[in-house]
């Protein structure tokens, strides 16, 4: 199995884990092109008419968005960026080091503190593995 193998297989073992939380319909990991390349939808879930549409949207907004650094000096580096809308909270999390960012979408009643909590927790150990030289 190559390093980026492992690396995929990482990222699909922890977006089942966040999967399992009862309030996240989506999980995945996109790259810097918005080309999905691990996770998805909750299975056995009917993403919402369009689901798939809107979330290609945001990952496109958020991703020109959680590129761009004029502000990180000043104000530090996008920990995560998400929007509340009425049918599903949108959430994402840049991983710089990697140019990947994960992407969740999960209903309206989501606390997106508490989704960015249980991020930290499942990814903080690939945060680390992928940022050593």
């Amino acid at each position: 199995m190559t390093s980026s193998e492992g690396t995929l297989n990482l990222y699909t073992e922890k977006c089942k884990k966040l999967l399992e939380e009862p309030e996240i319909r989506f999980a995945g990991i996109v790259d810097k092109d918005g080309q999905l390349i691990s996770g998805g939808f909750k299975e056995g879930l009917t993403p919402y008419e369009g689901d798939e549409t809107r979330l290609q949207s945001f990952l496109e907004f958020v991703s020109k968005a959680s590129i761009r650094k004029e502000y990180d000096e000043s104000l530090g580096p996008i920990n995560y960026l998400a929007a509340r809308r009425d049918k599903a909270v949108l959430v994402s999390f840049p991983f710089p080091i990697t140019q990947i960012l994960l992407l969740i979408s999960a209903e309206p009643t989501a606390n997106i503190e508490n989704l960015a909590k249980k991020v930290v927790e499942i990814f903080t150990d690939v945060t680390k593995r992928l940022s050593k030289p």
